[in-house]
C-alpha cells in the first residue's frame, strides 16, 4: 500500500521559495542556492508523483534555480578585472517584491476581517429618555463642601483667569469706533454759523471730542467753503484762521 503525503499548497514558485528560506532560516540576501535548489526539486518531484498536471510556473522556476546554481559553480576566469554581478540578485529582488505584496495582502485581509465585525446602528433613543436628567440631591452634593474648599476653588479659578491675560496687551486702551457723520457735522456747522457770524478755526477744532470728529469737522468746513456758505480769512501769515459765515440768518 502506497503512503500518500499531503503537500502544502503554495500560490506560486516564489511563495514556495519564501517558505524554504524561512524554513531553513537563511538570509534572503545570501541564499544558499545549492541547498535551496535541492529542496525545491524534491518538492517538485513529490508534486509530479501526486499530480502530473503540475503548474508550468514551478518548472520554470526550477530551471531558473538550476541555471543560477550552474553559474555559481563555474570557476571565474583569471583575466576578469571587474567583479561579476551576483547571479542571485534578480531572484532576490523578485522575492523581496513578492514578500512585500504578500505582507500587504495579509494586512488588507486583517482589516477586512476587522471591518466585518463592526456594526452600525442609527440612534433610536426615545425623546423622553434623551431629555431625562437625573435629579440632583443638593444636600448630598454640598455635604462635604466647606468655606475653605470654596475659597480654594475661587482662588484657582481667579488664577486661571489671570494667566489668560496678556501682560502686554492688557495695558492697551480699548479702541472704539467713533460714529461721526459728515452730513451731521455739516448741519451742525451751518447751525453754528447762524449763531456765530465769525469764529476761530483753531478754537472750533479744539472743541471737538476726538480725533475722528476733528477730521470730519475739517472735511465739513471744506464742503461748506466749496458751496460758498462759509469763508476763510487770515489777515497775516501765521495768524489765526477765522471763519466767516455766509449764511443769512
Amino acid at each position: 500500500m502506497d503512503l500518500r503525503v499531503k503537500l502544502q499548497v503554495f500560490e506560486g514558485p516564489l511563495d514556495l521559495l519564501l517558505h524554504l528560506l524561512e524554513k531553513n532560516k537563511v538570509n534572503i540576501y545570501d541564499i544558499p542556492i545549492a541547498e535551496i535548489t535541492s529542496q525545491y526539486m524534491e518538492y517538485i518531484g513529490e508534486m509530479k508523483r501526486q499530480d502530473l498536471n503540475i503548474v508550468s510556473e514551478f518548472l520554470v522556476m526550477a530551471a531558473t534555480l538550476l541555471d543560477i546554481k550552474s553559474r555559481m559553480l563555474l570557476p571565474k576566469r583569471e583575466d576578469e578585472d571587474e567583479e561579476e554581478a551576483d547571479p542571485r540578485a534578480e531572484l532576490v529582488q523578485q522575492l523581496l517584491e513578492y514578500k512585500m505584496y504578500k505582507c500587504m495582502a495579509y494586512e488588507l485581509r486583517d482589516r477586512q476581517m476587522d471591518a466585518a465585525r463592526m456594526l452600525f446602528k442609527l440612534p433610536s433613543i426615545p425623546p423622553e429618555v434623551a431629555e431625562y436628567e437625573e435629579p440632583v440631591n443638593l444636600e448630598e452634593l454640598i455635604s462635604e463642601v466647606t468655606l475653605a474648599k470654596l475659597n480654594e476653588i475661587f482662588k484657582s479659578i481667579m488664577k486661571k483667569q489671570a494667566d489668560k491675560i496678556d501682560p502686554v496687551r492688557s495695558k492697551f486702551g480699548k479702541i472704539e469706533k467713533e460714529e461721526v457723520s459728515l452730513a451731521d457735522k455739516m448741519a451742525y456747522l451751518e447751525h453754528y454759523c447762524t449763531l456765530h457770524s465769525r469764529f476761530c478755526f483753531r478754537s472750533l477744532l479744539k472743541a471737538q471730542s476726538g480725533k475722528m470728529e476733528v477730521i470730519v469737522t475739517f472735511l465739513a468746513i471744506l464742503e461748506l467753503m466749496k458751496v460758498g456758505k462759509i469763508f476763510i480769512v487770515q489777515e497775516k501769515t501765521f495768524d489765526d484762521i477765522w471763519i466767516e459765515s455766509g449764511i443769512v440768518a
